[in-house]
């Protein structure tokens, strides 16, 4: 019969039955079993090989450690506190608890940058501390740094460095101008010298907070007042000592109004 019997007019075909990757379309792409193996295989191989390049070889372990930056501490103190492991795996290095080491018993270390050095080495990049300012200590000295740190304390005065002198009455040192705050003052005062003075400069005075003046050489004194305006004092201070440069005493305590006198 024309058109067929209902059942065959309304008869969809079918789907390809085979499977996926074998020309069906519509299925998705998988290796081959075999192919996936070799794979899986060739991935533990690298990945193996890659651990055992960095544990287990010759090749990339420590064998030598190298020191920069340093001024007064020594390489063999340095690298003794370092402490770091020859022989061992330059990738098990722990870099972290070196810098610690060293930040921690060898206080004159400002920073230190601990990186490995490929294929065999450890480089330890080292800032030391540098002294502002002095305090005496019997025959010795205490070095303090910019930022107030006591760090070291040394048997020679370094050369170039002032020493402070604090001379400080009870109700002047007390509360919020206490000894510390004081001395962090007279370093601030000590960071804004001009040049020329900070080298001529051998001691900071300091007898309250309002009060930090400057001993010079060739006797000649300095009267700073406190640390507030800084800036402006240097540059009063530097005019000052261009006009009256045979002036004994200068006073700089107010710095729009500087003066000089003495000779």
């Amino acid at each position: 019969m024309a058109g067929g019997t209902t059942a065959e007019r309304g008869a969809r075909p079918k789907p390809a039955s085979g499977h996926p990757g074998e020309g069906g379309g519509g299925g998705r792409f998988r290796l081959p079993r075999p192919r996936l193996l070799i794979a899986v295989a060739a991935a533990a191989l690298v990945a193996g090989g890659a651990l055992w390049a960095l544990y287990g070889s010759q090749w990339l372990r420590v064998g030598k450690v190298t020191t920069s930056g340093i001024e007064v501490l020594s390489r063999a103190e340095v690298e003794s506190v370092a402490a770091v492991p020859l022989g061992e795996p330059l990738v098990s290095v722990d870099t972290d608890a070196v810098q610690s080491r060293l930040r921690q018993k060898l206080p004159r270390i400002d920073s230190v940058d601990v990186t490995r050095s490929w294929p065999d080495g450890i480089s330890l990049k080292v800032i030391e501390r540098k002294p502002a300012l002095l305090i005496g200590k019997g025959a010795k000295f205490i070095e303090v740094d910019a930022d107030g740190v006591r760090f070291a304390t040394v048997d020679k005065a370094p050369a170039g460095v002032p020493v402070l002198r604090m001379t400080v009455g009870r109700s002047a040192g007390s509360g919020r101008f206490g000894t510390e705050r004081l001395m962090r003052e007279a370093v601030a005062v000590r960071g804004e010298l001009p040049a020329p003075v900070a080298r001529e400069t051998r001691a900071v005075q300091v007898r309250s907070y309002d009060s930090v003046s400057l001993e010079l050489t060739g006797g000649r004194t300095v009267m700073w007042g406190s640390g507030e305006d800084g800036a402006a004092k240097a540059r009063a201070l530097t005019a000052l000592m261009k006009a009256v440069p045979k002036a004994a005493h200068f006073d700089v305590s107010a710095p729009t109004a500087p003066a000089a006198s003495g000779s």
